[in-house]
């Protein structure tokens, strides 16, 4: 069967914009260690136009790159960012950014690992469309709500319920063997797609299949339903981790990390976790080294302040990088931001700004989306589907 082409960025398959090629750079998890940000700084800076952007699946691309070669990417390479060519889009792995820090049922960071390697190790999943998302949720629910086509929801450290087109199942695996689960649910998924790009794509009778596979790999699940835990809001700001050591949470306006910023960043020599809501995390910091980074990058334009309206906005790229887009959608947002206080009414709530009908970037999750069309914006409320 003829399927349409699949236009996700990747390195080795950029997307053409209007101001050159954008490259996207997988992060499964979100882990970036200091070595590989200092590559991706050194990439946005030597080839592209100087910024690292955040994307919505907790991911980088760098935009406006003239060619991507091997010697353009010989940096990502040697940090480890890109171990597989063949599978450059399809390590798209969400990962609940607290896992194994704050809170939590259960650390599923090291089944993130885990997961990486047995997609590298598939030379069947090479195949998987770029749009085909695998989540990881430690019970707060975070990564659900981003509407996974495959995944699970930890229920304690040795057990969790498997995740299939962003809903929970009820069906329940150990936890040793939820990796193997989740690569068969997405080989049966290549099998059984057709033309069709996400799990919940699928026709009822063919989504009726891939649960009946499902049914023979996992058990129901035993008593009450496990729920989610609380969420409060933003990562931003000083957080006391589980063990002792400090997580700071901050932004940059637009998502857009400069790479002079970014070096800094590294410089910390600590981890990193970017989120699927364009947050960076600098973790397990002692307390002095934490005050001092807060000191250092705050005057960068590091924002750290929960309550800044950059914690609760972004955007496409808008003209004139993209040649759809009817508007500057990004300086339109900065002065829109500007020229209000923190707690206008206009500023409240989650809100995404996009040039065109198509909505790049655009969260799962509930939010304002901001459209620019011929005659002007629209203001549209988005609830709990997925769009």
């Amino acid at each position: 069967m003829s399927r349409p082409s699949d236009r996700c960025p990747g390195v080795l398959d950029p997307h053409p914009a209007a101001d050159g090629l954008v490259a996207r750079i997988r992060l499964p998890g979100g882990v970036v260690t200091p070595d590989q940000m200092r590559a991706l700084a050194a990439f946005a800076a030597d080839r592209g136009d100087g910024h690292l952007e955040l994307t919505g699946r907790a991911n980088v691309q760098v935009r406006g790159l003239s060619v991507v070669d091997d010697d353009a990417i010989e940096g990502l390479r040697e940090a480890g960012l890109l171990p597989s060519g063949a599978h450059d889009r399809v390590r798209n792995v969400l990962v609940s950014p607290l896992s194994g820090r704050i809170g939590g049922r259960g650390d599923v960071r090291p089944l993130a690992a885990d997961l990486d390697a047995a997609l590298l190790d598939d030379a069947v999943l090479v195949d998987l469309p770029g749009r085909f998302l695998f989540g990881l949720d430690d019970g707060h629910g975070d990564v659900v709500a981003h509407g996974p086509d495959v995944g699970v929801f930890a229920r304690d450290d040795a057990s969790c319920e498997i995740v299939l087109g962003g809903a929970r199942t009820g069906r329940v695996v150990d936890t040793g063997s939820a990796v193997a689960v989740l690569i068969a649910l997405a080989r049966e998924f290549l099998r059984r797609r057709g033309d069709r790009w996400r799990v919940a794509d699928l026709d009822a009778d063919v989504r009726a299949e891939v649960v009946g596979v499902l049914d023979t790999l996992t058990s129901p699940a035993d008593g009450a339903p496990v729920t989610a835990l609380p969420s409060d809001g933003p990562l931003v700001g000083w957080f006391d981790q589980d063990d002792g050591a400090v997580m700071l949470g901050a932004v940059v306006e637009l998502a857009r990390i400069p790479s002079r910023t970014a070096e800094f960043l590294a410089a910390i020599e600590h981890p990193i976790v970017v989120t699927a809501d364009r947050e960076i995390l600098v973790c397990d910091l002692a307390d002095g080294v934490a005050d001092t980074v807060v000191r250092v990058l705050a005057p960068m334009g590091v924002i750290f302040d929960a309550t800044s309206p950059w914690a609760r906005v972004s955007a496409c790229a808008g003209a004139p990088g993209c040649a759809k887009s009817y508007a500057d959608v990004r300086g339109d947002l900065t002065a829109h931001v500007a020229a209000r206080d923190a707690d206008d009414p206009q500023l409240a709530g989650r809100q995404h700004w996009v040039g065109c009908d198509r909505g790049c970037g655009t969260p799962h999750t509930p939010h304002l989306r901001v459209t620019a069309g011929p005659d002007g914006y629209r203001r549209d409320r988005i609830g709990d589907e997925h769009v």
